[in-house]
Order: structure tokens, then sequence, then C-alpha cells
């Protein structure tokens, strides 16, 4: 019994090392490719002060968000190469003659995706949101000057009665080009523009202020050097709402969905996202499962290379289904959750089926 249960240790350790070893290769092809290729288009970039070094290293501190990007497909492809190379050595046809089961098999696989799994969302949540701001922030001042500050994109908030749009918000604490449009039910009573707001012991401060106020008959302006602005919103809440939702951590994202939950505006993108993100196990569970349907069904007796393309195929296939759910979800009125879910759920259910049909 002992050296049935070495030799099973053994081959467990030799399908995870296997496995996970292509996935490795495979990620670094993936992110050097796409490094290359953005490259090549940041060139145009280059000026003073920023050099075609600069841009190398800029791109290289976003590693960790490519990373996350092209973690399924590596999966997926690198499960496909690791097992179909041990199926064209007829590794796997001995094992399943000396008795290993393909459910065996399959779980042995899985066991190196665990990890993967476990490092991409870490470094989703920890790593790349931080390494986004990091790499954005340097560039910025690379090309501006020493003291250049990070300012996050522009949008639009509600809060309350009024309706807000920022310019954007600087790594500093200041808001540039601040518009606010007060309404009284449905009628547009006040429209004030601050050319930027600065947060001060706990509250923010208006400067430069035109303030227009629209009556039925008439309209009312005034100017003010510097003005109190009464608001919930804080330097946090402010830099979290305008930054790219796409780079956001997992813990970030589903605040940012409870706020505009809280303000009655629509939370389908930030719960997409993390989604996406809390429910990667998923995903790389069932591209896994298609990986191994592959190699033990239809496309068992074809070449490496056509294995490692119809997984491209799938991979693009499963990101353009995720893709088009989205805004649908907005659409047809169904949770975010089931953009994420459905493909997923599709992958698992082919992948089983195939696999039982040759189990």
């Amino acid at each position: 019994m002992l050296n049935v249960l070495t030799v099973t240790d053994r081959l467990d350790r030799y399908i995870a090392r296997n496995v996970l070893a292509a996935i490795v290769v495979v990620q670094f092809v993936l992110l050097g490719l796409d490094i290359t290729i953005a490259y090549i288009d940041d060139l145009g970039d280059v000026q003073e002060g920023y050099t075609a070094l600069d841009a190398f290293l800029y791109l290289l501190m976003r590693t960790p968000w490519r990373f996350y990007q092209y973690a399924p497909v590596a999966v997926l492809i690198g499960a496909l190469i690791g097992l179909g190379s041990m199926a064209s050595s007829n590794e796997l046809t001995v094992m399943r003659a000396a008795g290993r089961s393909l459910a065996r098999i399959v779980w042995s696989v899985m066991k190196p995706v665990l990890l993967v799994v476990v490092v991409v969302l870490m470094v989703a949540e920890y790593v790349s949101p931080r390494t986004e701001q990091y790499a954005e922030a340097w560039q910025l001042e690379k090309m501006q000057g020493e003291g250049a500050m990070l300012t996050s994109r522009s949008g639009w908030q509600v809060e309350d009665d009024s309706v807000y749009r920022f310019g954007a918000i600087r790594a500093d604490n200041v808001v540039l080009d601040l518009t606010r449009y007060r309404f009284d039910e449905e009628r547009l009573v006040e429209a004030t523009y601050a050319r930027r707001a600065n947060w001060n012991d706990g509250a923010w401060q208006l400067e430069d202020v035109a303030t227009t106020r629209i009556f039925d008959d008439r309209t009312e302006s005034e100017r003010a050097d510097t003005q109190h602005w009464e608001t919930d919103f804080t330097p946090l809440q402010l830099e979290r709402l305008l930054r790219s939702v796409e780079s956001q951590a997992p813990s970030e994202l589903w605040e940012y969905a409870r706020f505009l939950e809280d303000q009655g505006m629509q939370t389908d993108q930030p719960l997409l996202y993390f989604w996406q993100k809390i429910l990667m196990p998923l995903t790389m569970g069932s591209l896994v499962l298609i990986a191994a349907s592959f190699v033990f069904g239809p496309l068992r007796t074809v070449a490496a290379g056509t294995r490692v393309f119809y997984g491209v195929v799938t991979g693009l296939v499963f990101k353009y289904v995720q893709d088009l759910l989205a805004p649908a979800s907005t659409l047809f009125g169904f949770s975010p959750v089931w953009a994420v879910l459905v493909p997923t759920l599709a992958c698992a259910v082919v992948g089983v089926y195939f696999l039982r049909r040759n189990g």
C-alpha cells in the first residue's frame, strides 16, 4: 500500500510540475509579446525628459496588471501544452493503463492552478492597483518635470440634489475644474464652477468660484475668491470614484458599487469587474476542464500546435462572450454576476461532457 501511495504522490507531483511549468512559460511569452507591442506603440510618446528607456521601465511597472489580465489564457494554454506533451509521449496512456482515473489526473492539473489563482488574487487586491498608480505618477513626473502630480480621470457623480463634474483629482488631494449643478426636483436652480478645491483640516475649500442662480424670470451671477464646499465626499472617495474601474482592487470595487447604489446610480460596471476578480477560481477551473477535455477528447490525436490554436480561439471566445454579456446585463436588467458565470459554467459543462464521454 505504501508503495502505491508513493507512486501516486509522485505522479501527482509530476503532472502538477509539468502543467505549472507550461503555465509559467506561456505567461512569460504572453507578457513578452504584449510588452513588446505596447513598447513599440509607446515610442510615440518619447520626448525630452521621457526617453525610450523610461517608456520601457513604465511598461515594466505595469507588469502586475498585465499578469492579471493574461492569467486565464495562460492557464488554458499552459494546461493544454502540459497535458498535451504527456499525451504525445503516451505518458497519460500509461497512467490510465496503470489504473489512474481521469478524474484524478484532472485533479492533479487543478493543484498548480490553485496556486496560480492565489497569486493572481493577491496581485489583483494588493499589487496591481498600487503599481498602476505609481507607474502613472512616475510617467507624469518624467513628462512634466519633477513635482508633477498624478491626476485621476474626469467623471460625473451624484450627491443628494446635486450633480458634479470633476475635471480630475490630483495626488495631493486637489480637485481641478469642479462643476456643480443643483436641482430642485427636476429643475436646474444653480450652477457653480470652481477652478480648484483644496482639502484642508478635514474640509473642502473652493477657489476662484463662479455661481449662477437660475430663477423663473432671471439669472443672478456672483464670483468669490474662496468658498466652503459642503459635501460628504472625501479625497479617498473621489480618488476611487474617478480612478479607472478596471484597475481597482476587488475590495475597492465593492465599496464603489455600494456607494453608487446609495446614490441611486447604476452599479453594473464596478460589479462586473468585482465578480470577474472574485470568481477567478471558477473561471480558471472551467478553463482547465476545457483544456483536459481537448486533450482526452476530440483533440487527443492532433498536433500540439493545433491544440494551442484551439486553446487561443477558446480563450478569445470566452473573453468576447463575457464582454458582450456585460452591456447585455444593463440592457436586459440581469445581475452582472451572470455575465461572468454564464461563460464560466458553459465551459465547465462542455468540459465535463467531453471528459465523461472519454472517461
